[in-house]
């Protein structure tokens, strides 16, 4: 059965579908001039990157990270701020209550603390009328321990973009002198016009460009 299968593969005018194993977008790490005079192309990007006080990628790297020669490994606690403490671990505490007829209780006696569970969320557990204003965020601090790659970065993120002018091509204004000697300023007659407007150009676009093309 396996075998006639393959022969009504090979007979088919199909051609397989094959996908190229190639990225689709070529990434280029040394974009930037500041990183690109501090790149050494003997080490991989994320000793490059490591190196110059950047981070390769924002999540956890896959398959384990680098060890560096002679630094020694330190296990992390095993403590999870978020979990429930056990039976042995639990705070135990003593408090007066008011019990009724039936000894349910009623109500604690007492000051009761503010977070007897001591839940690491009660601080953000809070309304909103009670709520002071939050801080307004004042950009990137500077730190004093980043290299001088971070420091070019940040300087050069501060600094104001340049918008630079759209000028009108040729072309654009030969379309546009078409558009004007067939309806004038009939905008709305131009976007209809499939002819001379195959790209369906709105009528306020064109007149836009109009406006511009008569100011230079």
């Amino acid at each position: 059965m396996g075998r006639e299968l393959q022969k009504k593969k090979r007979r088919s005018g199909r051609q397989p579908i094959r996908q190229s194993n190639r990225t689709k977008k070529i990434l280029n790490p040394r974009g930037n001039d500041a990183i690109a005079k501090n790149w050494n192309k003997n080490e991989t990007l994320a000793q490059n990157y490591r190196r110059l006080g950047l981070l390769a990628r924002l999540k956890a790297p896959t398959g384990g990270t680098e060890k560096l020669l002679g630094a020694t490994t330190t296990r992390t606690s095993s403590k999870d701020p978020f979990g429930i403490a056990t039976v042995e671990n639990a705070i135990v505490s003593e408090a007066r209550v008011e019990r009724d007829a039936d000894g349910k209780i009623v109500r604690i006696l007492g000051q009761a603390k503010p977070n007897p569970l001591n839940d690491p969320l009660n601080d953000l557990d809070r309304d909103s009328d009670d709520e002071e204003p939050a801080e307004e965020w004042g950009g990137i601090e500077d730190d004093a321990d980043a290299t001088d790659v971070v420091k070019s970065l940040i300087e050069e993120s501060r600094a104001p973009v340049e918008k630079k002018p759209r000028h009108q091509s040729s072309r654009e204004k030969e379309w546009l002198d078409k558009l004007v000697a067939k309806y004038g300023d009939d905008t709305a007659a131009m976007a209809k016009d499939r002819k001379l407007n195959p790209m369906q150009q709105t009528a306020a676009d064109i007149a836009k460009r109009i406006r511009k093309l008569n100011k230079a």
